[in-house]
């Protein structure tokens, strides 16, 4: 008789995940490790890799780049998911980043220093809660990200909540300055003005 399968990975078939260094993996790590999935975080020196995303997540991202290039001025660049160096142990990839222009060098280049990051916005995924609402936003702050946004869906109609954030700089975390539902309205740190409805139509 043949025995059933016990649909267990085999050691053929398990895949070959890469062993961390005693100190962790560091900034160089991103560019070079090979095989890693699209968009893979570094936090605290650990590999994060990202699930499917739901519409939602991919809609705001759109919808939020679209406006601000809108409204962003010349010298400052708006980009989604591209990853921001705060030190060699950690490389998050803010959903949606507006940088500096002089930080902008080439089509190749893959980061950006968080020195030039103004602002960090992250739309909230069922995997990412505690990283979007607690690890993240405390590590940008601390980094000296003066302005951080965050993204979550709401209500039985899944309408979109942006939740506005500035930096305090004397204890260097986040004071919540807005929740906007309709209409994300500011004036820092530019003039903003996007119907957040619209993803309704998208």
């Amino acid at each position: 008789m043949t025995a059933e399968p016990t649909g267990r990975p085999t050691a053929k078939s398990a895949p070959e995940w890469p062993v961390p260094p005693r100190e962790g993996w560091t900034v160089d790590d991103l560019d070079t490790l090979p095989g890693l999935p699209p968009h893979t975080e570094l936090i605290d020196g650990s590999l994060v890799f990202v699930s499917p995303q739901l519409r939602f997540h991919n809609l705001m991202i759109r919808l939020l780049t679209n406006g601000l290039v809108t409204h962003v001025p010349s010298t400052h660049k708006v980009y989604n998911e591209m990853t921001v160096v705060i030190d060699r142990g950690n490389c998050p990839e803010p959903d949606v980043l507006i940088v500096r222009k002089e930080a902008v060098r080439s089509l190749t280049q893959t980061s950006y220093p968080v020195a030039d990051v103004l602002p960090a916005v992250e739309v909230v995924s069922p995997d990412s809660e505690s990283r979007d609402r607690d690890t993240k936003p405390h590590k940008y702050a601390a980094a000296g990200i003066e302005h951080f946004w965050l993204v979550e869906m709401e209500g039985e109609d899944h309408h979109p909540v942006v939740r506005v954030y500035e930096r305090d700089p004397v204890t260097k975390t986040y004071t919540c300055t807005g929740v906007h539902r309709d209409r994300l309205k500011l004036a820092a740190p530019f003039d903003i003005d996007i119907d957040l409805t619209e993803i309704h139509e998208m």
